[in-house]
C-alpha cells in the first residue's frame, strides 16, 4: 500500500472513531438528561401520593443510574475524543483511566445497593439477599482494584525513574 494510501485510511479511521465515540457520548448524555427528567417525574407523583417513600427512592436510583451513565459518556469523550493520542503510553496512564472508570461503577453500584437497602428496610427484610450482593460486588471491585495497584506499583516506579548509567 502506498503511503498516500495509508493516510487517507488513517484519516478515515480517525474521523469514523471521533464519529462513533461522539454519537455514543452524546446518546449517553441524552438518555442520562431523559433518566434525571424521569426522576423529577417520580418526585412530582410523589408528593400527591401515600406512599411518598417508594417513589422517592425509585428517583433516587434512576439518578443514581443517570449520574453513571452521564459519567461514561464524559469518559468516553474526554478519553476518545478529547486525547491527542489514544493509545496508553504508561503503565501510570493505564492506572489512572481504570481507576477513574473503576470509581464511576463503584460509586453507582454502592448507592444503588443503598437505595435497595432501604427499599427491603421499608417492604421485607428478606429482600436484603441483592443489595448485599451490590455491596459485596462493590467491595470486590475495590480490592481488585487495590490488587492491581499493588501489581503494578513497581513497573510504574521503573518507568518513571531515569536508567542509570
Amino acid at each position: 500500500m502506498s503511503r498516500d494510501t495509508t493516510d487517507r485510511v488513517a484519516k478515515f479511521y480517525a474521523f469514523l472513531t471521533f464519529f462513533v465515540f461522539g454519537a455514543a457520548s452524546l446518546a449517553l448524555s441524552l438518555i442520562s438528561l431523559a433518566m434525571i427528567g424521569y426522576a423529577l417525574l417520580q418526585l412530582g407523583i410523589a408528593l400527591n401520593a401515600s406512599n411518598r417513600i417508594g417513589y422517592v427512592l425509585d428517583a433516587v436510583s434512576v439518578i443514581v443510574i443517570a449520574v453513571a451513565v452521564f459519567e461514561v459518556a464524559k469518559y468516553l469523550f474526554e478519553e476518545e475524543i478529547l486525547r491527542e493520542e489514544r493509545e496508553l503510553r504508561s503503565v501510570r496512564e493505564a492506572r489512572q483511566t481504570l481507576t477513574k472508570f473503576l470509581v464511576i461503577i463503584v460509586i453507582a453500584v454502592s448507592l444503588e445497593a443503598l437505595v435497595f437497602v432501604f427499599k427491603a428496610g421499608t417492604a421485607d427484610v428478606t429482600l436484603l439477599l441483592y443489595p448485599s450482593g451490590l455491596l459485596l460486588a462493590a467491595i470486590l471491585l475495590v480490592v481488585g482494584r487495590a490488587l492491581f495497584q499493588g501489581l503494578t506499583a513497581e513497573t510504574e516506579r521503573t518507568q518513571q525513574e531515569p536508567p542509570e548509567r
